[in-house]
């Protein structure tokens, strides 16, 4: 039995208003037959007599039977034809069972005072599965609070530069829209004018806005805080960044894991297992000589092993699990992934974009006590020049002082760019540089230059040139791919999780992988660094881990990672790599920030705590309760009423709920 389709399937009547609304007629119905029930006549000394009384408990016991009753009839014909038995087909047998013996009481063939007993037992089961409905959908409500995150209009500026609006659906790519301070961008695209404080944690999980500015991309949904800005569409509908996030949470929320192709079988066995005893126990009491008896053990059996507590056990969590999930940031694409991140024994990380910047930075400029002059003066040669180590340079010199301007700029293939400062010819370059024009570098210098070069950062040299044309080093600075704050972090987390090894990948050289390695804080003997790794190699460096016995997540997010996030046990892309890389990986980490692996753990111990804990409580509960229902105990005066059942199991019903709701305690972002 999939629960978790049924309760998605408003076509066969399984949405929480429809159930809502029967409940409260069902209810309105079940007052006049409780109070001409013999019950309410023994405690009040007689029963209320007026023309039609012996028709009330029949005419609007057959109107809840068959309209109260009616979606767990459909529901039952549809387990049957499915060959599903599970919890419809239980409450089916339960109502029809009663049913039939009120009417064979009515005719005189049972002395049952069973009406009440009915639609008492038909309110309840509404009650029940109405509340069973509406925790779920609440849980589910993260694909709807995800479509509110959309706009119903949008400003596109026209040819002559003013705003026309018009409805989302209408935008195409390559419009401009007007995004105003404290509204939402309608559609994915990139700033062409502009700068804006943007709020995008409900997309990245980021609680902080991040600043973006002309050809910064930025998605649909987030919001400008505090400045206009001017966006070109990339992608609207369901293209958008929004969308793929909505259909990411749509898949896991209907996707199975090993627990709840457990729980269905639960919820068969028990089906089973109940129509036994429920035979049984009519056999045993018919038997013994008590028919009257025989039937309300038979209903009450029937009633106690209804699962609808195991049904919503697994459900419930997975739904809630996936939305919490989805507003930090954390997409899952695949229940097994997440079922398997609390065993893994590895964390496999690829070092560029994932625990670096991606991008070199400045991290060292000598001589130190003229390092801003030397920046000014490097970042004015470089002005001109495409190449990234170029524009760390010069992005490294603003703001220290007014820019520096340069002229007679000129590349010098294989060896660097050269240019004249205030009359003066100055060149950046390395080693090649410095051979050709013949400069050596001062020792106080060169001590630098080896300990930058140890630790795997790119070292340029600035020549100055004298009216002879000879060359002396000005100064040196070192460029490397900084290390993410955030990723120190995420190693200690991983390691406060209990994680084993932690393990990276990268195609740099040695010493600059085992120069990053010391900065994340590798235990050298317990973690691993694989380096000058090929890209098509990085997927045996996994296969390498797995044939050791270890477990292993992969965290990437580049087209070359693909191979190896496929074939980890668990593929972890960042959400901020490609669309191969996504789609190859059964977790999605929408920000950039590698401390969301350490959340993936926490939510999978969490919610595979949480889907035992309601496993144990909604199958253990029967082992009490089953043998209560068939009257085991009813010589010594314990027995349970079909309606007293039916409480029950609606009480267990809402401990799993209850339960599942803890899930929201659980700290997935830092």
């Amino acid at each position: 039995m999939d629960h978790q389709q049924h309760s998605q399937d408003k076509h066969a009547g399984h949405d929480p208003a429809m159930f809502r609304r029967r409940f409260w007629v069902c209810l309105v119905l079940t007052v006049p037959i409780v109070a001409t029930s013999q019950l309410v006549g023994q405690w009040f000394g007689g029963l209320p007599d007026f023309p039609g009384r012996q028709l009330v408990g029949p005419v609007l016991g057959s109107v809840v039977y068959l309209w109260g009753g009616w979606p767990f009839l459909v529901g039952a014909v549809r387990e049957v034809r499915g060959r599903a038995p599970g919890m419809m087909l239980l409450v089916a047998m339960a109502i029809t069972v009663a049913y039939v013996a009120s009417v064979a009481t009515s005719v005189g063939l049972f002395d049952l005072d069973f009406w009440w007993e009915l639609a008492a037992l038909v309110t309840i089961m509404l009650l029940g599965h109405w509340q069973e409905m509406k925790a779920i959908g609440q849980a589910r409500g993260a694909l709807s609070a995800l479509a509110a995150l959309l706009p119903d209009d949008a400003e596109r500026v026209t040819g002559d530069g003013s705003t026309a609006r018009v409805r989302i659906g209408e935008l195409q790519v390559g419009d401009v829209v007007l995004v105003r301070p404290g509204a939402r961008v309608p559609a994915d695209g990139r700033i062409v004018d502009g700068i804006a404080e943007l709020d995008e944690s409900m997309v990245t999980g980021e609680s902080r806005p991040v600043s973006r500015g002309v050809d910064d991309r930025v998605v649909a949904g987030t919001v400008a805080t505090d400045s206009a800005i001017r966006v070109r569409v990339e992608a609207v509908g369901g293209d958008t960044a929004l969308a793929g996030i909505q259909r990411l949470v749509a898949e896991a929320q209907r996707s199975r894991g090993r627990a709840q192709v457990l729980a269905d079988r639960f919820a068969a066995w028990l089906f089973y297992i109940a129509t036994a005893t429920a035979a049984v126990t009519l056999l045993v009491w018919w038997v013994l000589g008590d028919p009257d008896q025989a039937v309300v053990r038979t209903v009450t059996v029937l009633v106690i092993a209804c699962p609808h507590a195991l049904g919503l056990a697994i459900p419930l969590v997975i739904a809630l699990s996936t939305a919490l999930a989805a507003k930090s940031g954390i997409l899952i694409r695949d229940r097994l992934a997440v079922e398997r991140m609390r065993t893994v024994d590895a964390v496999l990380f690829d070092k560029t974009g994932t625990l670096t910047r991606g991008e070199h930075t400045v991290v060292g400029v000598a001589p130190e006590t003229d390092g801003d002059g030397v920046l000014r003066l490097a970042a004015a040669v470089e002005a001109d020049s495409e190449h990234p180590l170029a524009r760390a340079i010069v992005a490294a010199a603003a703001g220290r002082g007014a820019p520096l301007t340069a002229t007679g700029f000129r590349t010098m293939p294989g060896q660097g760019v050269r240019a004249s400062v205030d009359g003066t010819g100055y060149a950046v370059g390395g080693p090649a540089l410095l051979r050709e024009a013949g400069a050596r570098v001062p020792d106080d210098l060169d001590a630098r230059v080896r300990e930058w070069s140890g630790r795997g950062a790119a070292v340029l040299h600035l020549l100055r040139y004298d009216g002879r044309g000879a060359a002396e080093v000005r100064g040196v600075i070192a460029l490397a791919d900084q290390v993410r704050p955030e990723a120190r972090k995420a190693v200690d987390e991983l390691r406060a999780q209990g994680v084993p090894k932690i393990v990276m990948i990268t195609g740099d050289a040695r010493p600059v992988a085992e120069a990053v390695a010391a900065d994340l804080g590798f235990i050298s003997g317990v973690d691993e660094v694989f380096a000058e790794v090929l890209p098509a190699d990085k997927d045996g460096a996994v296969a390498d881990l797995q044939r050791r016995g270890l477990r292993v997540a992969m965290v990437g997010d580049g087209v070359n990672d693909a191979p190896a996030l496929a074939r980890a046990d668990v593929g972890i892309a960042i959400g901020a790599g490609t669309d191969v890389a996504i789609e190859s990986a059964g977790v999605v980490l929408a920000s950039s920030d590698p401390r969301g692996v350490a959340g993936v753990i926490r939510l999978s111990r969490a919610s595979y705590r949480k889907m035992l804990q309601n496993l144990g409580w909604a199958a253990g509960y029967n082992v009490v309760a089953l043998p209560l229902a068939a009257g085991v105990l009813a010589g010594a005066g314990v027995a349970l009423s079909p309606a007293a059942a039916a409480v029950l199991m609606s009480a267990s019903t809402i401990v799993v709920a209850l339960n599942a709701q803890l899930l929201r305690r659980v700290r997935l972002t830092p």
